[in-house]
């Protein structure tokens, strides 16, 4: 029998994002930017257990101000 684990990838609309850096600053482990403040964001899933994480995520898709995040959840057997 197997189990159901969510998870969830931040992801990021290239066009409309203008670099202003602020979901790194609020989901710093979860982004990183470029020297020119674009988010570099890693494409591997996590899990929404870790709710510390999924808060952030959270945040930085809320706080983005051209509303470029959304967080894209991943559900799949164990």
């Amino acid at each position: 029998m197997s189990r159901r684990i969510d998870h969830f990838v931040l992801k990021v609309d290239p066009i409309l994002c203008d670099g202003f850096g602020h979901c790194h600053e609020l989901a710093p482990e979860l982004v990183h930017v470029d020297e020119w403040g674009y988010p570099i964001i890693n494409e591997q899933p996590t899990s929404s257990s870790d709710v510390a994480l999924l808060k952030s995520a959270k945040l930085a898709v809320r706080g983005c101000p051209r509303q470029a995040l959304r967080i894209e959840r991943i559900s799949g057997p164990t």
